[in-house]
């Protein structure tokens, strides 16, 4: 166990027992002189403050492992794909690399309705070594030789795309920042859209003789859904003498800098994204849902009674009662998405018997929990208001689904930000809802 971990768990260990102490402490001087201490309260502000810190400290360290992890098994299932065995580590994420950039580059090749020749090794290394000269002094400054190496994979802007390998460590970094991103389900493709098959009902089945057919004919329904990719973009700036410094990484900078940028916007937009744009899981209308379900195409809502906030009386039961409407088949996977507002009164709550719904995670890989399932902290999720969706429960791999095209693309601009060069940036992505039953809303409305 790392030290910053070990750190992080005894300062919410020691955080939540203040918290309890004091809450109790809270009720006590409520119920005796029904008013709160000002001291008291802002005693306990700090503690929530220092607790809300750790748990969200551990949180970070748990994304990273699980991106790391991730990324492990992303690189074994693509190995497997397109049959690359044997060989070292090393090598066999080379040949991936070289394969997955030729495809990337050929479907560019595709929609430019031009010739493409696929790049051996020694061809990607040489693509390597003229993007970091372009990136470094700009295109002016190429051979002829370098200019036709970047050719290949050009577009009529005058970007380039960059090698699976940068493009990967930003995929990674994002990850580690998005909720949505690490509960979701993620695609990726070589085309404009994602489709898949909607199957809104179930196939009968019954009894068959061994020479007739069963009395059960009935077809499931099916229907189709797509997501297409929208065009994001950024501009991470840098100055020349930081470019001319050969010790600095550039693919390591214009990683980190492009997800930094992109993974804020991207996480926003998954959950608060209008029509027309990428769709948020917050956008979708919703319907009251008794627990029979809402009609497809919507997602279910139970409201909390109060509008802005929850019942004075048993608030609780509102977080079990949403649970209670999500079908058994998602709950194994199931969590809570909401912020760190709604997180701070749900902490608050206790059961029948005095047991807090809101409980912390002291091994690593769980997250915080609330009711025995976990929470994902995302604060583009709606303020509380009247009305407002700031709670979803579900099973969010298989409620909404990312869709991310191959292929990053940078463009050098020296010109419209001076004294420092911007690199333009931009990626293909989408998302939206699939499943409109895995998912339930807390609303929160009289």
């Amino acid at each position: 166990m790392s030290e910053e971990l070990k750190r992080l768990l005894e300062q919410q260990g020691e955080a939540f027992d203040a918290f309890k102490n004091t809450h109790d402490e809270q009720m006590a001087e409520l119920e005796k002189r029904g008013a709160n201490d000002p001291v008291l309260m802002e005693r306990f502000e700090k503690i929530e403050t220092s607790l809300d810190k750790a748990v969200e400290g551990k949180a970070a360290i748990d994304a990273a492992l699980e991106a790391e992890r991730k990324e492990r098994e992303d690189l074994e299932a693509r190995l497997n794909r397109v049959g690359i065995q044997g060989g070292t580590e090393a090598e066999a994420k080379q040949a991936l690399e070289l394969k997955e950039f030729n495809v990337a580059l050929s479907g560019l090749a595709a929609e430019r309705k031009r010739q493409f020749t696929p790049l051996d090794q020694e061809g990607l290394d040489e693509y390597k070594a003229a993007f970091n000269h372009m990136m470094r002094h700009g295109k002016d400054d190429l051979s002829g030789d370098e200019v036709k190496t970047l050719s290949v994979g050009s577009d009529p802007d005058g970007g380039y795309f960059v090698t699976p390998d940068v493009s990967g460590r930003i995929v990674s970094k994002v990850f580690e920042t998005s909720q949505m991103r690490q509960v979701a389900n993620v695609q990726t493709i070589s085309t404009d859209k994602l489709q898949g098959i909607e199957d809104l009902d179930e196939a009968g089945a019954g009894y068959a003789g061994e020479k007739t057919q069963g009395s059960d004919t009935k077809t499931p329904q099916t229907g189709e859904w797509e997501i297409p990719v929208w065009w994001l973009d950024t501009e991470p700036k840098a100055t020349q003498q930081m470019l001319d410094d050969p010790a600095i990484d550039m693919e390591a900078w214009l990683s980190g800098k492009v997800s930094a940028k992109l993974g804020r916007f991207e996480e926003a937009e998954f959950v608060a994204g209008s029509v027309g744009k990428i769709r948020g899981l917050t956008s979708y209308n919703t319907l009251a849902d008794s627990g029979s379900g809402v009609v497809w195409g919507k997602l279910g809502h139970i409201k909390t009674g109060v509008n802005g906030g929850f019942a004075a009386s048993d608030p609780g039961d509102a977080i079990h009662d949403v649970v209670g409407l999500l079908k058994n088949e998602y709950l194994p996977n199931s969590r809570f998405m909401t912020r760190r507002t709604v997180i701070t009164k749900i902490r608050k709550f206790k059961d029948g018997q005095g047991n807090y719904l809101w409980q912390p995670s002291f091994v690593l890989g769980t997250p915080e929990m609330i009711v025995g399932h976990g929470v994902s902290r995302a604060e583009d999720m709606p303020a509380l208001g009247t009305g407002s969706l700031s709670l979803a429960f579900g099973d969010f791999e298989r409620c909404y689904q990312i869709v991310d095209r191959q292929g990053i693309r940078v463009l050098r601009d020296p010109f419209t930000s001076k004294p420092y060069i911007k690199f333009y940036t931009t990626k293909r992505t989408g998302g939206g809802v699939v499943n409109y039953e895995a998912a339930k809303f807390l609303k929160f409305a009289a």
